[in-house]
C-alpha cells in the first residue's frame, strides 16, 4: 500500500503542476476573475491568476527559505510515517499522501518561481484565492484528523487483551 500511496502523490503533484501550467498559459496574471460557476446572479467560483509569496493568507511573505525548508522537513517526516504505517489504515495513508502531494506541489512553485500560483476564487465570501495543492492539503488534514479521532480509538480497543476488556466491564463505580 505504501507504493500505491507514493503513486497517488506523484499523480496529484502532476495534476497540480499541469493545472498551474494551464493557468499561467491561459490567464493573465492579475486580470479580472473569469466566472466558472454562477447560480442566477450569484457568482460561486471564478478563476483568477495571482501569485502568493507567503503562506496561507499571505502570512510570512518574504520568508521564502523558511517556506521552502518547512515543507521539505514535513514531507520527509510524512513519507517516513507513511512507511512506518504502510500496513495500517488505507485512509490514513491516503490522507498523508494528499498532504504531501499538496505540500510538494506548492514547494515546486516556491523553488521554481519564488512564489505559489493561485487561481481558484470562492466568490460568496471574502476568502483568499487558492489552488489544487491547497485543496489536497486541507482534505488530507481533515481525513487525517478523522483517522486520528476515530481509527486510533478503535485500534486501542483492539490492542487491549481480552482479559483487560473483561476487567474494564466488571468494574463497579465506587459509592
Amino acid at each position: 500500500m505504501f507504493f500505491i500511496a507514493l503513486a497517488v502523490i506523484a499523480v496529484l503533484i502532476g495534476a497540480d503542476q499541469l493545472i498551474k501550467l494551464a493557468v499561467v498559459n491561459n490567464l493573465k496574471l492579475g486580470a479580472e476573475p473569469t466566472e466558472v460557476i454562477k447560480l442566477g446572479s450569484t457568482k460561486i467560483f471564478s478563476l483568477q491568476h495571482i501569485r502568493n509569496s507567503g503562506a496561507a493568507w499571505s502570512m510570512m511573505e518574504g520568508k521564502t527559505w523558511f517556506l521552502i525548508l518547512l515543507p521539505v522537513v514535513v514531507c520527509g517526516v510524512g513519507i517516513w510515517y507513511m512507511y512506518r504505517i504502510r500496513k495500517g489504515s488505507r485512509l490514513e495513508l491516503f490522507s498523508i499522501a494528499l498532504m504531501i502531494a499538496g505540500g510538494i506541489g506548492n514547494l515546486i512553485d516556491r523553488i521554481r518561481l519564488g512564489e505559489v500560483v493561485d487561481y481558484i476564487k470562492f466568490e460568496p465570501i471574502n476568502f483568499p484565492i487558492f489552488n489544487f495543492a491547497d485543496i489536497c492539503v486541507v482534505i488530507g488534514a481533515v481525513l487525517f484528523c478523522i483517522c486520528a479521532i476515530f481509527l486510533s480509538s478503535d485500534s486501542s480497543k483492539k490492542d487491549k487483551k481480552p482479559s483487560e476488556k473483561e476487567e474494564d466491564n466488571n468494574e463497579q463505580p465506587e459509592t
